[in-house]
């Protein structure tokens, strides 16, 4: 016989197996968009279906992606987020096409 599930455990077998999975492209994409400031963080994670703690995550890969480990220590003051945000507008989106 079939053993009985309560229904959060199986919303939660459901949502485990429905997980979405980004593309590095859509992260970058996503991370992007959140940089050009166009719209607030919130917005873009809500348009975009995703925790905003997710998107921070994104971004300080990113960051340590394109900077490498000789900035990491320029960001770990209690400013350190609107630093790299500066940081990566300033180098993104200020380089000549």
């Amino acid at each position: 016989m079939k053993k009985q599930s309560d229904p959060e455990s199986v919303v939660r077998e459901i949502r485990r197996k429905t997980r979405r999975k980004f593309s590095s492209e859509e992260k970058i994409r996503i991370v992007l968009e959140g940089l050009r400031g166009e719209e607030s963080i919130a917005e873009l994670c809500r348009r975009e279906g995703i925790n905003p703690n997710l998107y921070y995550k994104w971004s300080k890969e990113f960051l340590e992606a394109f900077c490498g480990p000789q900035c990491q220590d320029y960001f770990l003051s209690d400013l350190r987020w609107e630093r790299r945000t500066c940081f990566l507008r300033d180098s993104l989106f200020m380089l000549p096409s």
